[in-house]
């Protein structure tokens, strides 16, 4: 696949790299993000509940059990649809 990512691939991408816990700048590592948008996915992530954030002493962050149902749901739809026709990127109509 080639072009820019949707809002949904990158979601899956950083419940992906939080699968066995990840601090914030190895999820923009692995994600291929800048920390701004790294920071708005992320929040919006927790806020969804499929990843949970950071306590006072361990900075890491977990993909939740919702956040695994949502990889394997998105992973199955991306092989129905096939590679070519995955998601609509961002903007798209």
């Amino acid at each position: 696949m080639s072009g820019k990512r949707s809002d949904i691939e990158i979601s899956s991408d950083i419940l992906k790299v939080t699968l066995n816990g990840a601090k914030k700048s190895h999820i923009v590592y692995k994600a291929n993000l800048n920390f701004q948008l790294g920071k708005k996915y992320v929040d919006h992530l927790m806020s969804c509940g499929l990843i949970r954030g950071p306590s006072d002493l361990d900075k890491t962050f977990y993909t939740t059990a919702r956040g695994v149902e949502f990889i394997k749901y998105f992973e199955g739809i991306k092989e129905y649809l096939g590679p070519e026709n995955t998601v609509a990127k961002s903007g798209e109509e």
